[in-house]
């Protein structure tokens, strides 16, 4: 079992910066792949990055790549998403998900948010001016 919960969102200009957080609670947490997901409205839930915790081997898509850096903070239980030179097209909501990586059919599907079976309940990114 495993539970989520995000925080960090809210309202940041163009250009500014922002750090979301996933808290993990559960045992044997090395066993987990942790991805992140964004929904914008009329959009359908978008893969922006993952990060075995055991491993802490991570990667990104293409329109967050060099602005985006995940990473594990194993004293608080959190992933961390920290997000800078943030555009209005980022704005979404924000969500964590995870499974456990002995699930069959997780290697190579970590894009796909059919493959994580616990869900945060997500926090908002505004990009405004």
């Amino acid at each position: 079992q495993l539970h989520l919960a995000e925080s960090g969102g809210g309202l940041v200009q163009p250009g500014g910066s922002l750090r979301v957080s996933c808290l993990t609670t559960g045992r044997a947490l090395d066993y987990y792949l942790i991805g992140w997901f964004r929904q914008a409205p009329g959009k359908e839930r978008e893969w922006i990055s993952y990060i075995y915790l055991g491993s802490g081997v991570s990667d990104y898509a293409e329109p967050v790549k060099g602005r985006f850096t995940i990473s594990r903070d194993s004293a608080k239980n959190t992933v961390n998403l920290q997000m800078n030179s943030l555009k209005p097209e980022d704005t979404a909501i924000y969500y964590c998900a995870g499974v456990h990586i002995f699930n069959a059919r997780v290697r190579g599907y970590e894009q796909v948010p059919g493959t994580y079976t616990y869900w945060g309940q997500g926090t908002q990114v505004t990009v405004s001016s």
